[in-house]
């Protein structure tokens, strides 16, 4: 039901001229060879633990890791539409983006593992301005960042979604914030790994599909409201960890 849900809800912003905040080029997906050769050792092993969290839930049937493979080739075929080359010796700004897309295999869970509804929706979703903060390698190398941005290799999510997590956990949360002063350790770093994992490893899969719907229907400001509510739910433990 959420699969279907989200699916219109994008589907219907995309064909709106005003809620388009991204141009893409079309973009048919192909038979690529869909080998788990292609894919970089990190993507193999994300590959992997994909399809068993998505056995685990009852979501997958046991052609998903081809199917999954396909989706992470032709997505990332698409995305290359808009980047740029940069030279650098920076591992972040190769050619490929260094880790894994938890985002893509988290869409891909929530359409059951059907390739043809999870590719059509990501085309569709990446004309969306949200897709900027959820997707992370939606804007890698991307052509929409100024060169200054792109050559710096730090994702916008880290100082937008991050930095404004900063400012409201001083005003919200102080003595959470005091805490990660203390430990010289800073909320926008945990932040970004939850981000870019999609909350994978630390919310339930309920959870982590509540994260992706509630961003998607109400805007990408909620991923700080989200962020500052684990801090808030965590609050107790974090001030324990501080005293030990």
């Amino acid at each position: 039901v959420l699969g279907e849900l989200i699916e219109k809800f994008v589907s219907h912003l995309s064909e709106s001229r005003t809620d388009c905040y991204f141009s893409m080029g079309n973009y048919k997906a192909m038979d690529a060879d869909v080998k788990k050769e292609s894919l970089s050792s990190v993507q193999q092993l994300g590959v992997e633990m994909t399809v068993r969290y998505g056995k685990y839930l009852n979501l997958l049937k046991e052609d998903a890791e081809n199917e999954l493979c396909f989706v992470l080739i032709n997505s990332e075929k698409f995305l290359k539409q808009q980047q740029r080359s940069v030279v650098s010796s920076l591992c972040c700004l190769q050619e490929r983006y260094a880790g894994y897309d938890w985002f893509v295999s988290s869409i891909f869970l929530i359409m059951s593992g059907d390739r043809e509804k999870t590719l059509t929706f990501l085309q569709q979703f990446s004309h969306l301005l949200v897709s900027a903060f959820l997707w992370l390698p939606r804007l890698h190398l991307s052509i929409h960042l100024p060169d200054t941005t792109v050559e710096s290799g730090i994702h916008p999510v880290y100082f937008c979604s991050a930095h404004h997590i900063e400012m409201l956990l001083k005003a919200e949360l102080p003595l959470v914030c005091s805490a990660f002063h203390m430990s010289g350790f800073t909320p926008s770093q945990i932040c970004l790994q939850w981000i870019t994992q999609c909350f994978w490893n630390y919310m339930d899969w309920n959870e982590i599909c509540h994260y992706i719907a509630i961003c998607i229907l109400l805007g990408p400001d909620y991923q700080i409201y989200m962020c500052i509510s684990v801090f808030r739910h965590l609050q107790q433990d974090i001030l324990k960890h501080t005293e030990a």
